[in-house]
């Protein structure tokens, strides 16, 4: 059974009335960062209204982790507190989850770690650090089963942005999915459409086996 992760949260409205609903709300779903945080965490929420030319950036949600080792800290505007509080805490997590990534590796500092490269010939090519290769072959079976799933290539050029020049891209593009660098994350992210009108981001995560 999963142990409860006790979590301190702190909610400030500006110029914007914390409603019991809306308390409500956010922490439910700040209550899902408790996988990625320690035993009596604080987490610090301001929910803001502004006066913006545009109605699609009008609500802010920030979420800071004080207690955090490094700063955690993201700020994001959106149409609604809602969608604002769910892009702001895929941004939290990300920085969670890279934090907690410096520290598997710091852990695992040492080990040998061994990288596949797989060339359509067949060749498994383990990647050394000083660029040299040992080379092993897959069965033919085994490697057209592989690559008779693959049925294009395609070579995505991508650039540093931040989410709302992609957001901002989509919108004048008409795309339904953007791949891009995402500093923040200091990954390729893909940013998509919702059904609903809304955008989802994937980022992502390694996971300790």
């Amino acid at each position: 059974m999963e142990r409860e992760v006790h979590m301190e949260i702190n909610i400030e409205g500006r110029q914007l009335p914390v409603t019991p609903q809306l308390r409500q709300q956010v922490e439910r779903k700040v209550r899902r960062l408790a996988r990625l945080v320690g035993d009596n965490a604080r987490v610090e929420v301001i929910v803001g209204e502004e006066q913006t030319r545009s109605s699609k950036d009008r609500y802010t949600v920030q979420i800071s982790l004080p207690g955090s080792s490094h700063a955690i800290r993201s700020k994001v505007s959106a149409l609604n507190t809602s969608a604002a509080l769910d892009l702001v805490l895929d941004k939290i997590e990300a920085q969670l989850g890279k934090q907690k990534g410096r520290q598997t590796a710091k852990r695992h500092k040492g080990a040998p770690m061994k990288r596949l490269a797989l060339s359509r010939s067949g060749q498994l090519s383990a990647i050394e650090a000083g660029n040299e290769r040992e080379e092993t072959s897959v069965g033919e079976q085994e490697n057209e089963q592989i690559w008779s799933r693959i049925k294009e290539i395609r070579r995505l050029p991508t650039r540093p942005m931040n989410d709302q020049e992609v957001i901002a891209e989509m919108e004048r593009t008409g795309a339904t999915y953007f791949p891009f660098y995402n500093q923040e994350t200091d990954s390729v992210n893909v940013m998509y459409r919702l059904d609903d009108g809304g955008y989802g981001l994937l980022v992502p995560a390694l996971e300790e086996v």
